[in-house]
């Protein structure tokens, strides 16, 4: 058995801590409307980054009925990514999880925003996600 599945008194037996933040699309910044349409996920102990994505497009046309569809899913897509790393992430791709995790949830003026980082305790980052996305997302 490894050391982070041995019960530790006060730190969530055999899970582990994360961090999360939801990703949400704010189509006319002055009016500060916006839809939530994915989520991060980076679990240190197991060595997950992950996001997954889900735009309602529906929902986005009706805070702005300009908003630029193809435009937002690209910028999910580029999230997607920079969490997968690789050459394909481009330079952020090469950083470590916890490095690319800071970078994305860093505060920005963009149409796709990171919300506030929170924490819980899992023994399964991907299912996490999976959770997290269907119960905030969809």
């Amino acid at each position: 058995m490894t050391e982070r599945h041995i019960t530790r008194a006060g730190q969530g037996g055999d899970r582990d801590v994360y961090e999360y933040a939801l990703l949400r699309v704010v189509p006319r910044l002055e009016r500060g409307e916006c839809v939530n349409a994915g989520v991060l996920l980076y679990c240190r102990a197991r060595g997950y980054l992950g996001a997954l994505t889900h735009l309602d497009e529906a929902r986005l046309l009706a805070l702005d009925p300009a908003a630029d569809v193809p435009g937002v899913r690209a910028a999910l897509r580029a999230v997607e990514g920079v969490c997968a790393g690789g050459g394909a992430a481009g330079q952020a791709g090469h950083d470590d999880a916890g490095r690319r995790f800071r970078w994305l949830v860093a505060p920005r003026s963009t149409v796709v925003q990171p919300g506030p980082v929170h924490t819980g305790l899992t023994r399964d980052p991907e299912g996490e996600t999976r959770r997290l996305l269907d119960l905030l997302v969809q």
